[in-house]
């Protein structure tokens, strides 16, 4: 975070709000699974071998089409190159739009696996040589981040260095209330949200491209 310029920055905030906002609305959905949390879901896995094997493949299917949102986001992303966030973020937009009006209430995990595939193409929008960033999906690296920076701070280091870290898990937990109270107000309808902001930040993406390399240089 730190090292991205203002307007990334910004960017990164509003993912994070996507993120805490679809999480909600699958949590809510799914009656306590997670669609971008997965160190939620493998607690999940683990407490259900021993008590609910149900609950357990269910957590497990999250997770397997997390991985799989991961891979084909981090492909896609060497494929497009330079428009490598635009492309991406297009990716997650049409996965949620496509698990609205697929989604069938009380099918459980449901269409909420093409949200757990979103989510984790999500992570591949800040990547640099193949390798994520940060995480946009989870925060507890964020939190750690924050304390590692006030550290800092505290030691005569960078007075403001928390403050990105802090921007970002805010903003998740911003989206995750709204995702709340538009789930039990619109239901599925907060999906479709969900997928117009992700089309538009796609859409405001393309002015963080950067110019292609000069001929010769």
């Amino acid at each position: 975070m730190t090292l991205l310029d203002r307007r990334s920055q910004l960017l990164a905030a509003a993912l994070a709000a996507l993120a805490g906002y679809v999480d909600v609305v699958g949590f809510l959905a799914l009656g306590g699974f997670f669609v971008s949390f997965m160190s939620g879901n493998s607690t999940r896995i683990a407490a259900g071998v021993a008590t609910e094997a149900a609950a357990a493949a269910i957590a497990g299917l999250l997770v397997l089409t997390f991985v799989a949102g991961v891979t084909t986001g981090s492909l896609l992303a060497r494929m497009a190159g330079r428009w490598n966030q635009p492309a991406v973020l297009a990716l997650v937009g049409l996965a949620l739009a496509l698990a609205a009006p697929l989604h069938q209430p009380g099918a459980v995990p449901g269409s909420f696996l093409l949200v757990a595939f979103a989510m984790g193409a999500e992570n591949m929008v800040f990547q640099r040589n193949g390798e994520v960033r940060f995480g946009l999906t989870y925060m507890t690296g964020t939190l750690v981040k924050i304390g590692n920076r006030l550290a800092d701070a505290l030691s005569g280091g960078p007075r403001w260095a928390w403050v990105p870290w802090l921007l970002l898990w805010c903003a998740l937990v911003a989206g995750g209330v709204a995702g709340a109270l538009l789930w039990l107000n619109l239901g599925i309808v907060s999906l479709w949200i969900a997928a117009g902001l992700a089309l538009l930040l796609a859409a405001l993406s393309t002015f963080l491209v950067p110019a292609p390399p000069k001929v010769g240089s």
